[in-house]
């Protein structure tokens, strides 16, 4: 008889939000599970409950027919769980090894670490895989995707029966997303149960083979991967039918003067990049990791410092000293790591979006409490946030109302934005956010804004900018409008050497 893994009648809920409301479901050995759903439908609750970091007000989860209770992470390791998170947990400064081993080091007869067995047993894991990472390598040298690996190998080894997938592919390139799928079809083949959640369906289509979809914390449709097909899918997450996402935005006709102008500029990474945007434009930037996309944005935000070349707003050459030099000249960046650079987690939903027009809200030495809540109160509304209250933190948000918090920062009513950079705005968020966020893209053009969208997902890129700006290792090597972009003629300009 198989092993199994049981939700059974499973609610949590928190002050205004029900997470989850009574789900129930159950994933099998030696199959992958897609849980999927909307930012906010209860994935990211359900998977804390299963790895024991919260608890549920109700319901039950069962194992191979016993029922189990998780008093901590600690405790669900000790039963056979391991919840691989988009955030990785590992020790930058320690080696592939220890990573893989922690808390569990073999010891030598004199209690000190028996670094060759240790190694011996780390390469076997290594060599199973068919990984080509040193064991003594230590992991902050590794590339983001075999840090995944090493995720992978830390699970493995702890005998994990039960490991679950959060938003794993989100930093990789294709290549590393087939050697992800490798490891997961080896996990699969040795029976392990897996439950994968992603908001790319056509992984989804790849590497499952049973799909559960959540929507506001109710389970709202199991299936198999093979008899549905993206639409259904998005209708269920969604609670609609999106249409065609790209036919159906609403564009702006109305390009206006060039807003800013860059002229040859170079950094420790880019070389000559040249190329201007204009009023109610949307110019994406396109190319492969490590083209250097972001590199051009940190650097027009004062993030970067700039070898030579220039940088020109409305026809005035500026020079940042610090990304606060941009905001006052009217620059704003939606960072790439919305969690690490562009919130303050800790602070609510009000702090965020009001932290760059603090001094046009005080009162005398204070804050000016009503005119934050206005202004957050109209980001809420604006962007359609889904919380109880503006004093919630923002670590609590899903990933896309986390994206909105930041839009509603730099598009306020107190603030003047000339040009906005988007640095993978769509990054881990559902498909209905999605729509959203390319419809906000076009609502700003028609503002008069000037834009500069970067993505990986190149059929994004295609088919919201009006002109896409390709890159290859710090240089632009081709530009091209979006009647005339094909995945074809953007990929073979993003290979150029």
């Amino acid at each position: 008889m198989s092993e199994y893994l049981e939700f059974t009648g499973i609610s949590k809920s928190y002050p205004g939000v029900k997470a989850l409301d009574g789900v129930s479901f159950r994933a099998e050995s030696g199959r992958v599970l897609a849980l999927l759903g909307e930012n906010g439908a209860g994935k990211s609750t359900l998977l804390r409950i299963l790895s024991g970091d919260i608890q549920p007000d109700e319901g039950e989860i069962i194992i191979n027919g016993e029922k189990k209770v998780f008093s901590s992470p600690f405790n669900a390791i000790q039963n056979g769980i391991s919840v691989i998170y988009q955030e990785r947990q590992l020790v930058p400064s320690l080696s592939v090894m220890e990573n893989v081993f922690p808390g569990a080091l073999p010891k030598t007869s004199i209690r000190t670490v028996d670094k060759r067995k240790l190694r011996r047993e780390t390469q076997a894991i290594i060599d199973k895989f068919g990984l080509p990472i040193d064991a003594e390598e230590p992991v902050g040298r590794l590339s983001v995707a075999y840090q995944q690996m090493v995720e992978v190998m830390k699970a493995y080894r702890r005998n994990s029966s039960i490991i679950c997938f959060d938003e794993p592919t989100a930093p990789l390139t294709d290549k590393e997303i087939d050697i992800l799928f490798h490891l997961i079809e080896q996990l699969k083949q040795e029976g392990k149960i897996i439950i994968y959640v992603s908001h790319r369906l056509a992984e989804v289509f790849k590497i499952t083979d049973e799909i559960v979809v959540l929507k506001d914390g109710k389970l709202v449709k199991t299936l198999s991967t093979g008899e549905s097909n993206e639409q259904e899918l998005i209708q269920a997450m969604v609670g609609r039918d999106i249409g065609d996402t790209y036919a159906n935005l609403d564009r702006n006709d109305n390009i206006g003067d060039v807003v800013l102008e860059v002229r040859n500029l170079s950094t420790d990474m880019l070389k000559d990049v040249t190329f201007e945007v204009r009023a109610g434009e949307v110019i994406g930037l396109a190319g492969l990791v490590g083209a250097g996309r972001t590199e051009v944005a940190r650097a027009v935000f004062g993030a970067d410092p700039i070898k030579s070349g220039e940088i020109l707003l409305d026809g005035k050459p500026v020079k940042f000293k610090e990304p606060r030099d941009a905001i006052r000249a009217g620059i704003a960046l939606c960072p790439e790591d919305r969690k690490d650079q562009g919130l303050i987690l800790l602070r609510t939903i009000a702090q965020n979006i009001t932290m760059p027009v603090l001094k046009k809200i005080r009162k005398g030495l204070f804050l000016n409490k009503a005119a934050e809540k206005a202004l957050a109160d109209e980001a809420v509304e604006k962007y359609s946030i889904r919380t109880p209250s503006i004093n919630k933190f923002t670590r609590e948000l899903s990933g896309g109302n986390q994206q909105k918090v930041i839009l509603g920062r730099w598009t306020s009513s107190a603030i003047d934005t000339k040009l906005l950079i988007l640095d993978e705005p769509t990054k881990g968020i559902d498909v209905g956010t999605k729509a959203e966020v390319y419809q906000m893209i076009c609502n700003f053009a028609k503002a008069g804004l000037a834009v500069i969208f970067i993505s990986s997902e190149l059929t994004e890129v295609i088919n919201v900018a009006d002109r896409i700006i390709v890159m290859h290792n710090g240089h632009i090597t081709g530009s091209v409008s979006r009647e005339e972009a094909t995945e074809e003629n953007v990929l073979s300009l993003a290979m150029l050497a």
